[in-house]
């Protein structure tokens, strides 16, 4: 199975992050802020979601490899990875309103992916970074 979605998407030590939200909302400039501390691009503003098993890959349509849309700067040369394994998606169209979030989920070609909620800190980016790297304590 295999869907193209209107999403950004990044890449920390070897976790996939799924953004996803309306147009404008800031997933190319949020995905451009995790860069800089250390992700890696893999798609912008389209993303392929593919199943195999229970797993979900994500990877970039051809077209759009490594680049990424800086508004008002243009589009940007990136490095960018392909084939990584989705750990959760970001609704950016969702604000979190609570300060230790429930753990929530969605659900994307019949598999169930941590899902998270958009926050309007100025370390957002950092802890989205972390979250990939060490995971969170449930």
């Amino acid at each position: 199975m295999r869907e193209i979605v209107h999403a950004t998407s990044v890449s920390v030590a070897g976790r996939g992050l799924l953004i996803r939200g309306a147009s404008g909302r800031g997933k190319s400039g949020l995905a451009l802020e995790m860069m800089v501390r250390g992700a890696t691009l893999i798609a912008d503003d389209r993303t392929i979601v593919t199943r195999t098993q229970d797993l979900l890959h994500l990877s970039v349509p051809f077209a759009l490899r490594g680049l990424i849309e800086a508004r008002r700067i243009g589009l940007l040369h990136a490095d960018c990875v392909d084939d990584v394994p989705l750990a959760a998606v970001l609704d950016l169209d969702v604000a979190e309103t609570h300060r230790l979030p429930p753990n929530r989920t969605t659900r994307m070609l019949g598999v169930e992916v941590p899902l998270l909620h958009n926050s309007a800190s100025e370390y957002f980016a950092a802890g989205l970074i972390h979250y990939l790297t060490a995971g969170r304590r449930d």
